[in-house]
C-alpha cells in the first residue's frame, strides 16, 4: 500500500501525518517513511484548479500567490521547502483548498467590479468540506467548517455551489481573530487612516471574536466568561445567516454539518446556530470530523497514478 506523508501547514500550526490505505497516523518530522508527499495549499488562484506535482515553476507560481493568503500560503511554501529537502527522492504534490470550489457557478464567484481588475471569489477549506460532504452523503448539504478560520459552504450533489469565503480567506463570517466581511467603504476609510499594512494586520490578527469580546478569540474561553456572550451570539447569528444564504443556492436544505475545532466541540455554538434556523426545518444536524489528510493523500495519488 502506498504511504503518503501529508503536510498541513496552517496559519498557527504544522500537522504531519502518514496516510497508508485507510489508516492515518501522526508523525513528528518530515523524515518519514513515505512514497509520496501531499501538501495542502490554501490558495491556488486561477492557475491551480487541480493537484499538481511540485517543481521549481510551481514553487515560483505559489510564491506569487502569497499576498492573497499570507497567513496560509507562506507557511505552506516553508513546509514544501523543508519536506523536499528531507525527502528529495519522492514526488511532492500540491493539493489546493480552492480546487473544490472550482464548480461554483458564475453568479457565486463573480464580484461586481470591472473584469480588468482580475478579482473573483475562490472559496477555501475545500479539502475539509469535501471530506465532510463525502461522509454525510446527502444531495443538499451546508457545511459549517468553524475553527480559527470559519466558512460556510453549500454542497449540491457533491459540488460546491456557494461559499462564504471569497477572493481571500478574510471574507465571510467573523473568525477567531479575522474580521470576516467588512463594508468596502469602511476598509477604504481605515486604509487611509491606518495604512495598508497596519490595516491588514488588524483585520487578520486583531478582529473577529477577539475584537468582539475584548479579551479572547478562543471559544472555550468565551464560553467560560460572561464577557464572551455577545461575541458568541453575533458569531452564531452570522453563521446562521450564511447557512440561510446557502439554502437559497441549494433550493432547499437536507442537512447542516458542523466541523472544525469550534464546529465539532462547541455544543453552545451549534445549538445557537440551529435555533436561528428553525424556520428552515426540517433538516438533519451532523457533527463530523473533517479528514483533510485522507482527501489530500487520495488526490495526490490520483495525480501520480500510484
Amino acid at each position: 500500500m502506498t504511504r503518503v506523508l501529508v503536510v498541513n501547514a496552517g496559519s498557527t500550526s504544522l500537522k504531519l501525518s502518514v496516510v497508508d490505505g485507510g489508516e492515518v497516523r501522526a508523525v513528528e518530522s518530515f523524515d518519514a517513511d513515505a512514497d509520496a508527499v501531499a501538501h495542502r495549499v490554501v490558495h491556488g488562484g486561477d492557475g491551480f484548479r487541480e493537484p499538481v506535482v511540485i517543481d521549481e515553476g510551481v514553487v515560483a507560481a505559489l510564491e506569487r500567490l502569497v499576498e492573497l493568503a499570507p497567513l496560509h500560503n507562506a507557511p505552506a511554501l516553508q513546509g514544501i521547502a523543508e519536506a523536499r529537502a528531507a525527502l528529495p527522492d519522492v514526488p511532492h504534490v500540491a493539493v489546493f483548498d480552492t480546487a473544490f470550489h472550482a464548480t461554483l457557478p458564475a453568479v457565486a464567484w463573480t464580484i461586481a467590479v470591472p473584469d480588468h481588475l482580475g478579482v473573483r471569489r475562490y472559496g477555501f477549506h475545500g479539502l475539509a468540506v469535501q471530506s465532510v460532504a463525502e461522509q454525510v452523503g446527502v444531495d443538499r448539504l451546508v457545511v459549517c467548517h468553524l475553527g480559527g478560520g470559519s466558512s460556510v459552504t453549500a454542497v449540491l450533489e457533491g459540488r460546491s455551489v456557494e461559499t462564504s469565503m471569497g477572493f481571500t480567506p478574510l471574507e465571510g463570517v467573523p473568525m477567531t481573530t479575522r474580521s470576516g466581511s467588512v463594508d468596502p467603504g469602511a476598509v477604504l476609510h481605515l486604509a487611509r487612516r491606518l495604512g495598508e499594512d497596519e490595516l491588514g494586520r488588524v483585520l487578520e490578527r486583531e478582529s473577529g471574536l477577539l475584537a468582539l469580546s475584548g479579551f479572547s478569540g478562543d471559544v472555550r474561553e468565551l464560553e467560560a466568561d460572561p464577557r464572551g456572550d455577545f461575541a458568541l451570539e453575533l458569531f452564531a447569528y452570522r453563521v446562521a445567516q450564511a447557512v440561510a444564504s446557502c439554502a437559497v443556492a441549494l433550493g432547499g436544505l437536507e442537512a447542516v454539518a458542523f466541523s472544525g475545532g469550534i464546529g465539532e466541540n462547541s455544543q453552545r455554538v451549534r445549538d445557537a446556530v440551529a435555533a436561528r434556523l428553525e424556520h428552515l426545518r426540517p433538516f438533519d444536524v451532523h457533527v463530523v470530523a473533517a479528514r483533510e489528510d485522507v482527501v489530500a493523500a487520495r488526490e495526490a495519488l490520483g495525480v501520480l497514478a500510484l
